[in-house]
């Protein structure tokens, strides 16, 4: 019989040996591609010349620049200034390639050149018109809700963000979270979205829990605006001081249907006061946008009338938003546990 040696030899002459040359070819192909990437003047370099003018780059920020492009699959040199999506594209393929948990002065020198380039092009979550996608578009002292073991805390401070890691800030962390927890992290923008993602905690120190960066971001779309049924009381108090109980029928993060036995018309302003579970008692300004009848069975006494949230109304949009989001998440899981127990 043929030792082992002798059938492994057989194995390569017969189907290793003959796609050697291609191999080759493919491998010299490539090293090539590759230089002529890092070398050769790109499509779209005379429009990344014009459009970085707008910009107050270094020139070290610049060559972080041309490095990004470089680096991922974008055949065109202007494509990481044209959104906030491409530009975090990028990024994530560059910290494949270069490690980003790398110490070396140049990789640290690049992070800080990459994180003041996202900056300066306004690729932040706090531009409405950028995209996000990424944790490390996240601001500090943006805040976030943290789902975990039962426990919801929220709007909690983010302390740091780096391009390698960032942390949140709640009380009592280091008695409540271990590292290796799993977190559902939320971040609301306003008129936009709640993201979320799961994530495992990499550490905690003190009342800060550490995470590692998150390069695809669940986004719950907030439409203008996602409507949620309820039947919550509610108490309508007038500009003459009179006071009115009623049903507040359906929520959305800009306005309300709520039944009133007053007949309002269009225009007329008035407050609302209503407890929102887990959030507590709301209290609003409100403008009548139409009234529309006698519309509600339950209610037959009760005007059916719509409103929209007028002043300042930032903080109960936001915890409407999270609510309607909870909501939402819990019955996804329902269906999601309840079509487990049928297959």
């Amino acid at each position: 019989m043929p030792s082992e040696l002798q059938e492994v030899w057989d194995f390569f002459q017969k189907y290793i040996l003959p796609v050697l040359p291609f191999l080759a070819i493919v491998l010299i192909e490539m090293q090539l591609m590759y230089k002529r990437r890092e070398n050769d003047v790109m499509f779209g370099t005379e429009a990344f010349n014009e459009k970085i003018k707008a910009f107050d780059f270094t020139p070290k920020e610049v060559e972080t620049l041309g490095e990004l492009v470089r680096s991922s699959k974008f055949e065109n040199k202007d494509a990481v200034l044209n959104s906030s999506l491409l530009f975090e594209t990028a990024v994530n393929e560059y910290y494949r390639l270069y490690n980003v948990n790398s110490n070396k002065e140049s990789e640290l020198e690049r992070q800080q050149n990459i994180a003041s380039l996202r900056q300066k092009m306004g690729f932040m979550g706090a531009n409405p018109l950028a995209m996000v996608s990424s944790t490390r578009q996240f601001d500090v002292g943006d805040r976030v809700d943290l789902e975990f073991d039962g426990m919801v805390i929220r709007r909690s401070p983010i302390l740091e963000r780096s391009e390698k890691t960032w942390s949140v800030q709640f009380e009592g962390a280091q008695k409540l979270v271990k590292s290796g927890t799993r977190v559902l992290i939320r971040w609301t923008r306003m008129n936009d979205a709640v993201y979320s993602k799961r994530l495992s905690v990499l550490a905690v120190l003190h009342d800060k829990v550490i995470f590692s960066h998150c390069e695809q971001l669940d986004k719950e779309q907030l439409r203008k605006w996602v409507r949620e049924v309820v039947d919550f009381p509610v108490t309508a108090t007038f500009p003459n001081g009179e006071v009115h109980s009623g049903m507040l029928y359906d929520l959305s993060a800009g306005g309300i249907l709520l039944g009133l036995a007053e007949d309002c018309k269009p225009d007329q302003q008035f407050s609302i006061s209503f407890e929102l579970p887990t959030f507590g008692v709301q209290n609003v300004d409100v403008k009548v946008l139409n009234n529309l009848g006698h519309r509600n069975p339950n209610f037959p006494m009760y005007f059916s009338i719509a409103a929209v949230f007028t002043g300042s109304y930032a903080w109960t949009q936001e915890r409407v938003l999270q609510y309607i989001f909870e909501v939402n998440h819990k019955i996804k899981s329902k269906k999601m546990e309840s079509k487990a127990i049928t297959t």
